[in-house]
């Protein structure tokens, strides 16, 4: 079908169409995206892939891959340097864009997520150029490992950050060598269909950085059972996380999930306590929806009441309001379904006898805004300790010494993230050993190094994304032996 108009987004164009093989392509179907912050306001109607979609991207990143895997790690890079440069250009618009789709606040969307997005590609043209073959002498040869490019590569992202979480897997993937399909959660599309734009103008060749909109059971569906797909890489649910996995096995292809978390924010009596509660109620903003946060406050019983006091001084300090205003801290959740979801934790906390120590209740009648909540769980297998919520709701509980900390800290199913304070060296690196988590945190929150290993444990996830994690996950792997002695020329 031919291109349909572009939307007027306020005063943003956004294309509602899908990109493949270097074009807009419309469907014959289309679904309803809706602003968070008002949803009455109709953003767009996007286009809603299907088989027939999925069956033109992949043949498009078919038969583009051969001559993209076949460019230098150099030549690659030019072009995910230039799309960078597009992305810092048009910061402000991706970002007021992404802000009316999902709700995230748009300043740390400015000031923070959406460059984080071009340094994601910088970040992955650098390391693709610089990497150094291990290289060893064994039983009279000379060993060589290398790296070859995958092929069509599915890659399936969030709602929340969903620019810079689309960046984070396809700038490593591209820079591998691999083409790519790029399915955006169905509640926030908008801000990867500017993405597109960026690589249109960036002169990708065609069919090397496809978008396909639509719902996950029909065109994600048809994207991950694909046999001509040879990576796929997901951020979402466990529950969608198990179905994706079943029909990468079918096809022997490779996989990589990160499928959210239930982070413990422990809190021992040695901590600096304001800093602790200070960076606790940082857990509340964007809605609670992020899945790196420390959801479970595990505090030690001779601080509780301090901790309490200025944990509660700190959250009452948020404002849950229109998430383009820069007084707002606590964005609205980004769809009614998810709203009646967290609320729903929280009602079933209060009937099964979970103390709501503040919070507990939707902030107005309108809007999708959800109170910042804190429970006190009568014990530990309460179901608003063991599920995560992806909400404004945080559990307490209190320990005594440092084992139980860690056996509180590692009692549910996951192992996303963990984040202690104390003053101790020492407590700190034996707790950076005992907790399982893919990522801990000491006396801070969100410092990110792009090189390092990012991933979970549990039903967190499965693989590693991050530096040269992920260009090996992109790449299959072999060696080269030549005999010893054996001439040039």
């Amino acid at each position: 079908m031919s291109a349909s108009p572009r939307v007027d987004v306020d005063g943003v164009s956004v294309s509602p169409d899908h990109f493949i093989n270097g074009e807009r392509v419309a469907s014959a179907t289309t679904f309803e995206d809706r602003s968070p912050l008002d949803w009455h306001w109709r953003l767009a109607d996007v286009a809603r892939g299907g088989v027939r979609e999925a069956d033109l991207a992949v043949s498009a990143a078919l038969e583009a891959f051969h001559d993209w895997s076949s460019l230098s790690t150099y030549q690659r890079g030019i072009y995910l340097d230039r799309l960078a440069d597009l992305i810092d250009r048009d910061v402000e618009k991706i970002a007021h864009v992404e802000c009316l789709d999902m709700a995230m606040l748009e300043e740390s969307l400015r000031l923070r997520v959406i460059g984080r997005g071009a340094r994601n590609f910088r970040a992955y043209a650098a390391l693709a150029r610089d990497y150094e073959p291990r290289r060893w002498d064994s039983n009279g040869t000379e060993n060589t490992v290398l790296r070859m490019p995958a092929g069509p590569t599915v890659v399936i992202t969030p709602w929340n950050a969903p620019f810079m979480l689309s960046t984070w897997k396809c700038a490593p993937a591209l820079a591998a060598g691999n083409t790519v399909i790029l399915k955006p959660a169905e509640w926030s599309p908008l801000s990867c269909s500017m993405l597109m734009d960026l690589v249109q103008e960036a002169e990708f060749p065609p069919g090397v950085f496809n978008v396909v909109q639509g719902l996950g059971e029909e065109v994600g569906s048809a994207l991950v059972n694909d046999p001509r797909v040879r990576r796929i890489s997901f951020t979402g649910s466990p529950e969608t996380g198990r179905i994706i996995g079943e029909a990468a096995a079918r096809n022997l292809v490779p996989f990589t999930a990160e499928l959210g978390g239930k982070g413990p924010f422990i809190v021992f009596a040695d901590a600096d306590l304001e800093a602790a509660a200070e960076k606790g109620a940082v857990m509340f903003d964007d809605g609670g929806q992020v899945c790196l946060a420390g959801t479970r406050l595990i505090v030690q019983r001779g601080v509780r009441e301090r901790f309490i006091e200025l944990f509660e001084v700190a959250s009452e300090r948020h404002v849950l309001g229109d998430s383009r205003d820069v007084a707002t801290s606590v964005s609205p959740l980004i769809h009614p379904d998810h709203l009646a979801r967290v609320s729903g934790f929280v009602e079933r906390a209060k009937a099964s006898g979970d103390v709501i120590l503040f919070g507990g209740e939707v902030d107005r009648p309108d809007g999708l805004w959800y109170r910042p909540t804190l429970i006190e769980p009568l014990s530990n297998s309460s179901e608003v300790v063991q599920r995560e919520i992806f909400g404004p709701v945080l559990t307490l509980q209190a320990f005594d010494d440092e084992a139980e900390a860690v056996a509180l800290a590692n009692s549910t199913a996951y192992g996303l993230s963990a984040i202690v304070y104390t003053s101790s060296r020492d407590r700190a690196t034996r707790l950076g050993a005992a907790l399982r988590a893919g990522t801990i945190w000491v006396n801070c929150f969100l410092v990110r190094d792009l090189t390092a290993p990012f991933g979970g444990t549990g039903i967190s996830g499965i693989g590693r994304e991050g530096g040269d994690y992920a260009l090996d996950f992109y790449s299959d792997l072999k060696t080269l032996q030549i005999k010893e002695g054996t001439t040039h020329g």
